[in-house]
């Protein structure tokens, strides 16, 4: 093997040990970002019940926005990995010596599981953190639809209890109307009697009655005509 090509294996080498070690460096922060979403998101859920020192560092969004830049990093890098296995692949392909060509072949298998280990990996925790991510948005808007339905709950509420007051207020009158038409109707059934032992009031009576109804015919009259002339000037 010439030196040059040499050098160059030994650089294509080289560059996958530094990706190799900043994509395991990336997906432990990944991972650890993972979790204290899954941690933060549930101290939201218990707020109110613990104290405050339970609030999360980092809220909903800042962390969606840092699993995103984080991802696009993480892609990245696995890209640039696979093209540097791609390049070592080739370089192991034109090795005209069989023994060499083996050990070049266990090498790259070797940087090629790692490869695979780490994409694999970064999906399983981005699949988990979309899972939880999807979960805790789920759970929010049930606890919104809790909450709305706690007021209409109370609105309904209010609702009853007004409504059982005015008929509380309905039923008083009622019965203090059915009251005064009975007490009429004794005052009614005295002065009849009354007007039964004595024929002077009896006919005294009668007149009242006959000239109210005359008034009331007057009255009715006068109505009736005043009505008929407001209509006439209404249409004219």
């Amino acid at each position: 093997m010439a030196a040059g090509t040499s050098n160059y294996w030994e650089d294509l080498r080289k560059q996958a040990r530094q990706l190799e070690n900043e994509l395991d460096l990336k997906l432990v922060s990944f991972s650890k970002l993972c979790t204290s979403y899954s941690h933060s998101s549930t101290r939201d859920g218990r707020r109110d019940r613990y104290s405050s020192d339970t609030t999360p560092l980092l809220n909903g969004s800042s962390q969606d926005r840092m699993f995103e830049t984080m991802a696009i990093e993480i892609e990245q890098l696995l890209a640039r990995l696979t093209g540097v296995n791609d390049k070592m692949a080739e370089y192991t392909n034109s090795a005209g010596v069989p023994s060499l060509n083996a050990a070049l072949m266990h090498t790259l298998q070797r940087h090629r599981d790692i490869l695979q280990d780490y994409t694999h990996e970064f999906h399983k925790t981005k699949a988990n953190f979309m899972a939880i991510r999807e979960r805790e948005n789920l759970m929010g808007s049930v606890r919104k639809d809790i909450d709305g339905s706690g007021v209409n709950n109370r609105r309904t509420e209010l609702f009853l209890k007004e409504h059982d007051h005015l008929r509380n207020i309905a039923m008083a009158t009622k019965e203090n109307m059915t009251s005064q038409r009975g007490m009429l109707k004794s005052i009614q059934s005295k002065m009849n009697t009354l007007a039964n032992h004595f024929p002077a009031v009896n006919s005294l009576i009668q007149r009242i009655n006959l000239r109210k109804r005359r008034d009331s015919l007057i009255l009715g009259g006068v109505i009736g005509v005043c009505t008929i002339l407001l209509l006439l000037y209404a249409f004219h």
